[in-house]
């Protein structure tokens, strides 16, 4: 399992939560990381930054009939 930097691991364990950051990359051989409390760890789910629907926010869109009262 590749661990990188700055990735938030949580445990799975409900009555623990136990949350890691990483502060340095490595490998482990095998499965996911396990917690002190003996629960399996498993990465903090992060959305996804960018949508596929995002460079509509960027500019606003003039519609003909807005550019026709203009000129």
């Amino acid at each position: 399992m590749l661990m990188r930097m700055g990735e938030r691991w949580r445990c799975t364990n409900p009555a623990c939560r136990c949350e890691v950051l990483v502060e340095s990359s490595g490998k482990i051989k095998g499965t996911n990381p396990v917690c002190a409390c003996g629960g399996t760890m498993k990465r903090k789910y992060v959305p996804p930054a960018v949508s596929y629907l995002e460079f509509l926010r960027g500019e606003e869109i003039l519609s003909p009939s807005a550019s026709v009262r203009e000129g």
